[in-house]
This record gives structure tokens, C-alpha cells and sequence, in this order.
């Protein structure tokens, strides 16, 4: 009788082990959770707080003109930082010279001062922009904030 019997060496289990898969699909998720907020387009700046703000998603495009001031007045064309303010209206018009729809987003700071914003969109309707797009967040909640 060479049969053994009760289960011996030959026998699978035909179950999938799922658990490092789960492990590695967690670890992927809190790198992208990690990662997704640095490649925002741009500089980071606090935008002004409005109760009705209007839906500028164009805004979100890849091809979209973003001119930011931040609080200490430095000034950015997209993800590139202008060093010296006379220089943003002719890189304006090198970035508008392939488009059809010249339209420029302008994000300030919060606590930017009132001149400098003003001085650039001076500047930027200047470069022979169409439309002009001021970048705000809502206020959340019932109360307003100052």
C-alpha cells in the first residue's frame, strides 16, 4: 500500500494572497496623496476671498496664461518668476503671439499691495490682451471674513 492517505506533500493551496498587493497599492496612494499638491501650476499665492466669485475653469488649463503678485510684489508668468516689471508685457505678447484666445488670468495675493497689482494689469492690458481674468476663492461658511 504505497497510497498515503490525509493529505501529503502534493496538495496547493488555491487561495490568491491578496495582502501585499493591498500593501503595495496603499503605499502608491500616499505617495500620489503626498505629490498632487506640489505639481500645482505656478506659484502658490492666497487668493482674495469673494461670495460670488464666477467659474474661470479655463483658468485650470495647461495652456492657460497665469500671471500671479505675490504679497512681496514679485511677479510670475506662469511657472517662471519676471524679474524686472518692464519685462512681463513683452513675455506676454511672446506667449499670446500663438493663440487665438488672448485671454490672461491674474492671481494676487491677498495682501499684495493695491499699486502693484494695478501696475500690472496696466501692464498686461498693454500687451493686447482680449480678456482679462481676476482669480478669487469663495468664502466658505456664513461668515464673511475682512
Amino acid at each position: 500500500m504505497s497510497m498515503a492517505v490525509g493529505g501529503g506533500k502534493g496538495n496547493q493551496i488555491a487561495d490568491i494572497n491578496v495582502t501585499p498587493m493591498v500593501d503595495i497599492m496603499l503605499v502608491i496612494l500616499i505617495i500620489f496623496m503626498v505629490i498632487t499638491p506640489l505639481l500645482q501650476k505656478g506659484v502658490s499665492v492666497d487668493l482674495a476671498k469673494t461670495k460670488n466669485p464666477r467659474e474661470m475653469r479655463e483658468a485650470d488649463r495647461d495652456d492657460a496664461v497665469v500671471v500671479a503678485v505675490t504679497r512681496d510684489a514679485k511677479i510670475w508668468l506662469n511657472a517662471d518668476q519676471i524679474p524686472v516689471k518692464d519685462q512681463l508685457g513683452p513675455k506676454i505678447q511672446d506667449v499670446l503671439a500663438s493663440k487665438v484666445d488672448k485671454t490672461v488670468y491674474i492671481k494676487s495675493d491677498r495682501r499684495a499691495k493695491y499699486g502693484e497689482v494695478v501696475d500690472v494689469v496696466d501692464i498686461v492690458r498693454a500687451a493686447g490682451v482680449d480678456t482679462l481674468g481676476l482669480l478669487t476663492t469663495r468664502v466658505e461658511g456664513q461668515g464673511s471674513e475682512q
